[in-house]
């Protein structure tokens, strides 16, 4: 991948990243409170609605959710939330350069920092926002398709998004440290990917579990949680800013 041929390409989507991301702690702050049937759960699996029965055995979720309003007015996370659109945006822009797929992905990029932010206070990922994302990247995915008359990239956006919506449910099934929410977050990620190619969506899957593979031992260490329930979101949404910069590269020397 040439990324000095996008520097252009780097350099606005970083504005846009950064120019949209201060506005996390207000899109945070929009956020509607769940309804008490749809609160944090007591066996601590984020978004999983129905089995409240299980004793709590994570010391963070021993105290009630934070309010989004509270979080969102945290000191210095619009200058942090600013930093990391700069980061990311600067990042997409010079992995895609001047394609369709760059007005999903830059959208993605305060999305996904609002998502991280809240996972990781409340261990929720909250349907509203996720949903509504949701929503917008299909038509912006639709828009790219009719633009450049690639329906076969429209096919595999939308076979992505159910290829890793299935794949975390079966893991949502089986495993008890799978929240729900996750499973609502990788249909978001899997049309995102999806679209861009099978290399950034399944480098973006793996590395995903990599990293919370790896992730969950400082936040053992930091005494964040004591179990082996963690907040996965901000571990996929990283997987697949990986999956967006490497992932056809790595796919391509591993199959071509």
């Amino acid at each position: 991948m040439d990324w000095a041929a996008n520097l252009d390409t780097a350099a606005v989507a970083a504005a846009v990243g950064a120019v949209a991301s201060a506005f996390v702690p207000r899109l945070i702050a929009a956020v509607p409170e769940p309804e008490p049937e749809e609160a944090p759960p007591a066996d601590g699996q984020d978004g999983l609605v129905g089995e409240a029965d299980t004793p709590r055995t994570d010391k963070l979720l021993d105290k009630p959710k934070e309010p989004y309003a509270d979080i969102a007015a945290r000191p210095r996370l619009a200058v942090k939330s600013t930093v990391a659109g700069l980061v990311a945006g600067g990042l997409l822009g010079a992995a895609v350069g001047w394609e369709w797929p760059l007005t999903f992905l830059v959208f993605l990029v305060p999305v996904g920092i609002a998502l991280a932010v809240i996972d990781f206070h409340t261990w929720l990922l909250p349907t509203w926002l996720i949903l509504r994302a949701y929503a917008l990247v299909a038509i912006l995915v639709v828009i790219s398709a009719a633009a450049t008359q690639d329906w076969s990239a429209l096919g595999a956006a939308f076979g992505g998004s159910l290829l890793a919506f299935g794949l975390y449910w079966v893991l949502w099934v089986v495993s008890a440290a799978m929240g729900y929410g996750d499973v609502r977050l990788s249909a978001l990620l899997g049309l995102a990917l999806g679209y861009l190619g099978w290399g950034e969506l399944m480098t973006g899957i793996w590395v995903a579990f990599l990293l919370g593979t790896v992730g969950w031992i400082p936040l053992r260490l930091l005494r964040i949680t004591e179990t082996k329930h963690f907040p996965f979101g901000p571990f996929m949404l990283l997987g697949a800013l990986f999956g967006v910069l490497f992932g056809a590269d790595i796919w391509s020397s591993l199959f071509e």
